[in-house]
């Protein structure tokens, strides 16, 4: 069984990956006290998400997010009475993917924070999301099915997948996942 550990105790065993993402790290830890760190109401509240891997093939799981109109990872919003960042992780990545093999790799811990700005939409407000990404792997990539057609999934390599992006936040969270794959191939 894997340990999912509450927020508090993520953050406080992260150990940030430069300026920009200490900054980060320091911002949010003061989130961790607030009565909600997930409510979507705030303008900055917590997110979790996951770069699907399959260190076979060394290769990651792109989604295509229409409303930011880019490729990136997947993930999202804790559901209400959820507070373990591992385990909203799983769930998006699951909803989002229908892979049910998913499992922590190469361990548990974060791989990255990031801030992220999110433009405003008819539904709601600009806000940030304090993004706490993780990566999980699957045996079975043929299995990946998109949760509607509006947000096809694509294998790629780390490489390619940096490419396909336009977000510099995702390109960061890319190459330390490049680097795990590397260091485990």
């Amino acid at each position: 069984m894997t340990e999912s550990l509450g927020l508090a105790e993520l953050l406080d065993r992260y150990q940030p990956q430069g300026p920009a993402e200490a900054a980060d790290h320091a911002r949010v830890l003061g989130l961790v006290g607030a009565a909600d760190p997930w409510d979507r109401k705030t303008p900055l509240h917590f997110t979790a998400s996951a770069l699907i891997v399959h260190p076979t093939t060394q290769r990651v799981l792109l989604r295509w997010h229409a409303r930011q109109q880019a490729w990136l990872h997947v993930g999202g919003h804790g559901d209400p009475g959820e507070t373990l960042p591992l385990e909203i992780a799983l769930r998006e990545s699951r909803e989002e993917t229908s892979l049910r093999d998913l499992v922590p790799w190469p361990t548990a811990s974060l791989v990255h924070l990031a801030v992220v700005p999110v433009p405003a939409s008819p539904e709601e407000p600009a806000h940030e999301h304090a993004d706490l990404r993780f990566l999980l792997a699957t045996r079975s990539p043929d299995l990946a099915l998109p949760e509607n057609p509006e947000s096809p999934l694509v294998w790629l390599s780390s490489a390619e997948a940096r490419q396909r992006t336009t977000e510099e936040n995702f390109r960061e969270t890319l190459d330390r996942a490049g680097r795990l794959l590397a260091a485990a191939g």
